[in-house]
């Protein structure tokens, strides 16, 4: 008998995205399977943040079908609200609101959207904060934190709506060397987790350690998608070789 396939927690087919005559997705082709761990790499420029904003629709795409946990998006307001209660995103840069303390930044949006009781919404996110070694600086300000600590705030207030898939773009590329370290742990005990991630980085560490799938994008393309001892070892497209080799060298 065979066995059940996992549900999609999303799927994108045949997408393209053009900004104005720049065709920045070409028949973009994915499937992320629930429980999932995709990283995607590649060069700048080569549409990798673009793939993953169309997913939860900060970037509306210009053709091709995507749907999120079954359901197909059609641009419908209400649609799109409800699927991204179930979407984390985390950003290059933070975007924790300056005014509020960690604490209320991670509670808003329960509160606001989901309408969790203020008790229940603060005591869950004192356990995600807890989760990742931040919970002491529940009353600070994002001023008041390092940028890794911010970060890692950013990520408690996603986890705070419960998503079912958390999408990375870049969420070390704006911090100092030697605060990425906290930040990685973070999403690798996510990923321990069994949490659906799809991660845009070029920490190449990271995908080694967690990644169950490797994705390589150049000009708007997906150029390959392999395990990542394949991926690393002999990977079979010339572009995601000569990336491999700069990264190296």
């Amino acid at each position: 008998m065979a066995s059940q396939k996992a549900p999609l927690a999303a799927q994108m087919i045949d997408v393209n995205k053009w900004y104005n005559e720049y065709h920045a997705l070409r028949s973009i082709n994915l499937e992320v399977t629930r429980g999932e761990r995709i990283v995607v790499c590649g060069p700048s420029g080569s549409g990798k943040s673009t793939m993953i904003r169309c997913i939860n629709q900060l970037e509306q795409h210009n053709s091709g079908t995507i749907a999120v946990n079954g359901v197909t998006l059609t641009g419908d307001i209400k649609q799109l609200n409800a699927i991204r209660q179930d979407v984390g995103m985390v950003f290059q840069h933070f975007n924790l609101f300056p005014h509020l303390t960690v604490l209320e930044n991670c509670v808003i949006a329960p509160m606001t959207v989901r309408k969790t009781p203020r008790k229940e919404a603060e005591e869950m996110a004192m356990s995600y904060l807890s989760r990742i070694h931040i919970a002491e600086q529940a009353r600070k300000f994002p001023s008041q934190l390092s940028g890794g600590q911010q970060q890692r705030v950013a990520i408690a207030r996603s986890l705070c709506m419960q998503p079912t898939l958390m999408l990375f773009d870049e969420p070390t590329s704006a911090l100092d060397p030697e605060m990425v370290h906290e930040v990685l742990e973070t999403m690798v005990s996510l990923a321990r987790d069994g949490m659906t991630m799809v991660v845009v980085t070029h920490e190449m560490g990271f995908a080694r350690k967690v990644a169950d799938r490797v994705i390589f994008m150049d000009r708007g393309e997906i150029c390959e998608s392999a395990p990542p001892e394949e991926f690393f070892k002999a990977p079979k497209n010339e572009r995601a070789r000569v990336f491999l080799s700069q990264l190296i060298h």
